[in-house]
């Protein structure tokens, strides 16, 4: 490791795994275990089954439409300052 906390990962996985420059990943450490997992935005054609299950959700936890609203200007205050 770097001491920017960089890591390299061998070509020969990123070959393997066809992980390509920009990729994203979160990391998960526990013990002396660190995990890379790759992630990436959802595919368009699984935004709708997303957006049924939010709704669904919102709904059972009894949000309205007015407390999204609500929910994002309380953040975006918070983030100003």
């Amino acid at each position: 490791m770097s001491t920017k906390g960089q890591v390299v990962i061998p070509e020969e996985v990123r070959i393997e795994l066809g992980l390509k420059p920009g990729e994203n990943f979160v990391v998960v450490g526990r013990d002396d275990t660190v995990i890379l997992k790759k992630i990436s935005a959802p595919r368009m054609q699984e935004f709708g089954p997303l957006l049924r299950e939010a709704r669904r959700q919102a709904k059972a936890a009894g949000l309205k439409h007015s407390d999204v609203g609500k929910a994002i200007k309380r953040a975006r205050r918070n983030m100003a300052g």
